[in-house]
């Protein structure tokens, strides 16, 4: 049995603990709240672009553009994104089993079998694909909390040049897609070539002949490389609101985890010092009782 001095030593450990993981999960909370603020603005622009994307192609025509190009997938670049630090529950975890799930789904399904490469942005990420066998053609990390698009910018160039250089026949994004406090949804999508979204009977008829200046080629040149920038950009404002959720919650799991063992401990040390005094109560009583024989 742990004597007094050993219990109390541990209530006091495990409190500083507590502390220090609700003074985490307050951070955490006013993280999240501008993450969340961040990707709800963000949304509804990267919707309207690919809404405008679609307009501009159904107009202009899908063979304008190399990235609008499509080609046997034999090398495919998956762009992971994952934290640079843990203390997020099965974020990074679930998010990396699902990507492994899709490469097996991908690879057993097509012929001849593709070639994985990785780029990835989060530190979590490349070390588990590292250990998976997946080769990793370029990290990305130290984004911060509040990722800019000048950060992302410079990723959609590199995925965008490769593609137009033929390394990569698609390009292909993983994310956690911020859901509420209390889910986050893995995802896996394409991103290149660019498909934009089809447009429905009604839509077709009320979609205006556009008058290009200086020319399709010149407009798509430009629109296109800025949706694939926007579709990592808002991955990655999703990718951090789930972040800052996740850690919201883990932080106040292990702090109620930490009050629960306290009371346990507390329990424990009473009833250690009840039978301490009981002990020392009962040698008392046969010491005199001894001495008065």
């Amino acid at each position: 049995m742990a004597t007094l001095r050993e219990v109390r030593r541990r209530i006091g450990s495990i409190r500083n603990i507590a502390q220090i993981t609700r003074a985490m999960q307050m951070v955490a909370a006013s993280r999240m709240r501008r993450a969340q603020e961040s990707i709800l603005l963000a949304r509804p622009y990267a919707d309207e672009l690919r809404d405008a994307l679609a307009r501009v192609t159904a107009a202009a025509g899908e063979d304008l553009d190399p990235l609008l190009a499509r080609r046997p997938v034999q090398r495919i670049g998956l762009i992971m994104v994952t934290t640079d630090r843990g203390l997020v529950g099965s974020l990074n975890s679930n998010a990396v089993r699902t990507v492994l799930r899709w490469i097996t789904g991908r690879l057993e399904g097509s012929q001849p079998t593709p070639e994985v490469a990785a780029i990835t942005i989060g530190r979590k990420g490349r070390d588990s694909l590292r250990r998976a066998g997946i080769p990793i053609a370029a990290h990305f990390a130290g984004l911060g909390y509040h990722p800019s698009f000048a950060e992302v910018t410079a990723i959609a160039r590199l995925v965008t040049d490769d593609f137009l250089a033929g390394t990569y026949d698609q390009i292909v994004i993983a994310y956690s897609a911020f859901q509420s406090t209390l889910v986050q949804r893995p995802v896996v999508r394409a991103i290149l070539p660019i498909e934009p979204s089809a447009l429905d009977a009604a839509e077709e008829a009320s979609n205006d002949e556009y008058l290009f200046e200086p020319s399709p080629q010149a407009v798509l040149s430009r629109l296109l490389p800025h949706a694939v920038a926007v579709d990592i950009y808002r991955a990655v404002l999703e990718n951090n609101a789930s972040e800052q959720s996740a850690q919201m919650i883990a932080m106040r799991s292990a702090t109620d985890n930490a009050h629960e063992l306290i009371d346990d401990l507390t329990l424990v040390y009473n009833k250690t010092r009840q039978a301490t005094i009981t002990r020392e109560m009962i040698e008392i009583a046969s010491g005199a009782e001894a001495l008065a024989g």
